[in-house]
């Protein structure tokens, strides 16, 4: 590993942190800016029953104290207790609902990847003809729809008309619809960048040149082509995971998954202050990460890059 491999890393870890910082500062102080109290919803309650738990969640100390201990907190891994998941801690329930969230989402982007990869190049090689028209129309009309609607879509025709699937995610079965409904998306904007790669590589000279050569064609795309434009395919899987986790969101709501989506709308549901910032933070984390990865993976893939 060279030297300036090593600063690129170092400088690209830094910067990761940093923005991992920021989030938690953001997510934390705009969270302690809602006036009410997390513990106000209940009515039953008395005043002295709600400072009494604010006590004990530490919500009466001054707002400063209270993010330098929770950064603190993080640095060891504790998310503190949610408060409408009474003796639960947010970190469990996260790992409880990561779990499904985790299983559609990686489903849906390794579906995505390959299906885009191979359709933006079969688009390429048939530039102008009936396959290339069909896939650019289909992937146009794909960029085009939420996954939301695309959720609906599948939950009205396959689900509840021709009832092929079940309509919630935590019946066998169920995570299919979901994951293709992540999948699309994600599958139609590959596709166009691997078609756009794909021509841009077929015509530079080293393809020319392979082919006068005598290379027969399979060898010349798989080895040489497919290869060389994988590069704008790659740098995207970071944004590609942002869009599935925040699609997630709708996805699991309207399926009835019992994931991270899902656990994130009934906290803010029930103004559980710790569960929406543990969530928050937690996919940021998990965001950035696979930023850093898909940036360091496109510099392995093409070395050419300039590291700044």
């Amino acid at each position: 590993m060279s030297s300036r491999f090593s600063g690129y890393l170092l400088k690209r870890l830094g910067m990761a942190i940093l923005t991992i910082f920021i989030v938690i500062a953001l997510t934390f102080f705009i969270m302690h800016a809602i006036p009410a109290s997390p513990f106000s919803s209940e009515k039953a309650r008395s005043n002295a029953t709600i400072a009494a738990l604010e006590a004990k969640y530490g919500f009466d100390k001054p707002v400063i104290v209270q993010f330098y201990n929770y950064v603190v907190n993080l640095l060891q891994f504790d998310f503190g207790l949610s408060t409408a998941w009474v003796g639960k801690t947010v970190q469990e329930l996260i790992s409880d609902s990561f779990a499904y969230s985790a299983k559609i989402g990686l489903t849906a982007a390794v579906l995505a990847l390959i299906l885009g990869v191979i359709f933006g190049a079969l688009a390429a090689l048939t530039r102008g003809k009936w396959p290339d028209k069909v896939i650019q129309v289909v992937t146009t009309a794909l960029v085009s729809m939420p996954s939301f609607v695309v959720a609906t879509l599948l939950l009205l025709i396959f689900a509840l008309r021709l009832k092929m699937f079940p309509t919630m995610g935590s019946q066998p079965g169920g995570l299919v619809l979901p994951i293709i409904s992540l999948s699309m998306y994600p599958m139609a904007y590959t596709t166009r960048l691997e078609r756009s790669a794909m021509l841009d590589v077929l015509g530079q000279d080293y393809i020319r040149t392979a082919r006068a050569k005598g290379l027969i064609r399979t060898k010349v795309i798989f080895k040489h082509a497919l290869k060389n434009a994988l590069g704008p395919v790659v740098t995207y899987a970071g944004p590609m995971m942002a869009y599935i986790l925040t699609g997630s969101m709708v996805v699991e709501n309207i399926f009835a998954v019992p994931g991270l989506g899902r656990l994130f709308v009934n906290a803010m549901l029930r103004t559980d202050y710790m569960m929406i910032m543990g969530v928050t933070i937690f996919l940021a984390v998990l965001i950035v990460t696979m930023n850093l990865l898909s940036d360091i993976a496109y510099k392995i893939l093409d070395p050419r890059i300039d590291l700044r």
